[in-house]
């Protein structure tokens, strides 16, 4: 038996995915004031950076990460607004999702794509700056949780 705690990677609803100056600070913090569990921590190649992280604070999934201001041009995340933020959403699908987010005034950011990591991902920006994350399992057998949302219209 495990004492990781029970956790779904594509979990329904959105979950807030932080942008931070120090994610190991941050989780060290969440840990101590609020309970939080760590799920998990994948470090960045420069071995001081985590590229992404996953709690549960109470009971529900929190992402994380360092800035990485060489993946936005040398542009450095001014903490605290909008694009130092992203929402990430688990999806049926990635796709539709997307099209129909760029359909209604969203920019698109990154264009759905199959990851490393086994989902087919993509971002948008939406009309009043906050970056949306959008992910649906690519690798075979893997299945978005039935309570995920459907596009509207769907």
């Amino acid at each position: 038996m495990s004492d990781a705690p029970d956790y779904k990677h594509n979990v329904p609803g959105v979950t807030p995915h932080l942008v931070v100056d120090s994610a190991r600070k941050a989780i060290d913090f969440y840990v101590r004031a609020f309970g939080a569990s760590i799920v998990m921590e994948l470090p960045a190649e420069d071995g001081q950076r985590l590229m992404h992280a996953q709690l549960l604070v109470n009971g529900g999934p929190l992402m994380l990460c360092d800035d990485f201001p060489e993946w936005r041009g040398g542009a450095k995340a001014v903490i605290g607004t909008p694009h130092a933020l992203t929402l990430h959403m688990a999806v049926p699908d990635i796709d539709a999702f997307y099209a129909q987010a760029v359909a209604e005034g969203a920019e698109p950011v990154m264009p759905p794509m199959d990851m490393f990591w086994g989902d087919r991902y993509g971002q948008v920006k939406d009309p009043f700056g906050h970056l949306w994350a959008l992910s649906t399992p690519s690798k075979p057998g893997a299945v978005v949780d039935p309570g995920c949302a459907e596009p509207a219209g769907a």
